[in-house]
């Protein structure tokens, strides 16, 4: 059986430290129900470059690019092993796929890949890589991305994107009523992605409720578009909607797997 795919909205960094935020319990609950996988391949929010690149270093450094936030934040780390065996397989897929693919053997993993791995995989004992998202290419081309991962789920490997359902800072408030728009748009993507609308979803900028308020750069969302690539219509969706921190920032979740 295909491995599932995993998208997380990984929200603030400081939600590490929330023990009794609803997020986390849906992490943990996600990380006992799936299969335990071969390797794990994170497309985060936080690594931008031109060209698809994969990090091939054996002992990723765990990344605090973040700033202002409590100290004991700064004391958490994540050291899951590396994944460098992707690299041929990725290699592979990319090229037949017409996609270039570059490697760095230094990155470590940013706050997108191991927040939601902390409690996801509490243990860091299942090796890690992470694939760069390009901001300037769009969600069409993210698309394309996730299908070319595709045949990593058959080799056991689980594909963890993370990003945002929703991420604006001007919406943000600590003491706020959540913002009606964040649940429309919300809302609308989940529709969009259980139909698989593929090109309502492409343009959601300006097909959805809120669209390009929502998401004012393009960022934290094209993760999920790398996850819906990697999906087939063989799989079944399920949302998962723990809680809106800060306001504005609606923490869901999204699994495909095959049944």
């Amino acid at each position: 059986m295909p491995m599932p795919i995993l998208f997380v909205s990984h929200g603030s960094p400081d939600i590490a430290l929330q023990t009794q935020a609803p997020t986390l319990a849906c992490w943990q609950q996600l990380g006992e129900y799936l299969e335990r996988p071969k390797a794990i391949l994170v497309v985060s929010a936080h690594w931008e470059t031109s060209t698809p690149t994969l990090s091939t270093t054996t002992q990723p450094k765990t990344i605090y690019d973040f700033g202002g936030f409590p100290a004991p934040l700064y004391r958490l780390s994540y050291p899951a092993a590396g994944a460098p065996e992707l690299a041929s397989q990725l290699q592979t897929a990319f090229t037949q796929a017409n996609l270039p693919l570059k490697t760095d053997t230094q990155r470590g993993l940013d706050h997108g890949a191991w927040i939601p791995l902390l409690s996801l995989f509490p243990a860091a004992d299942i090796p890690v890589a992470q694939l760069s998202i390009q901001t300037q290419a769009g969600p069409a081309w993210h698309l394309k991305l996730g299908q070319a991962l595709q045949s990593l789920r058959t080799a056991g490997v689980l594909i963890l994107a993370s990003g945002a359902v929703t991420h604006n800072f001007a919406w943000l408030s600590p003491t706020a009523e959540p913002w009606p728009a964040a649940f429309e748009f919300s809302n609308w993507l989940a529709d969009k992605l259980q139909a698989r609308a593929q090109e309502e979803l492409i343009t959601y900028r300006t097909t959805a409720p809120y669209g390009s308020a929502a998401h004012p750069t393009e960022e934290h969302i094209l993760p999920l578009f790398v996850a819906f690539g990697a999906s087939t219509h063989t799989d079944q969706l399920k949302r998962f909607t723990p809680e809106v921190t800060y306001s504005a920032l609606v923490m869901d979740a999204y699994l495909w797997e095959t049944e």
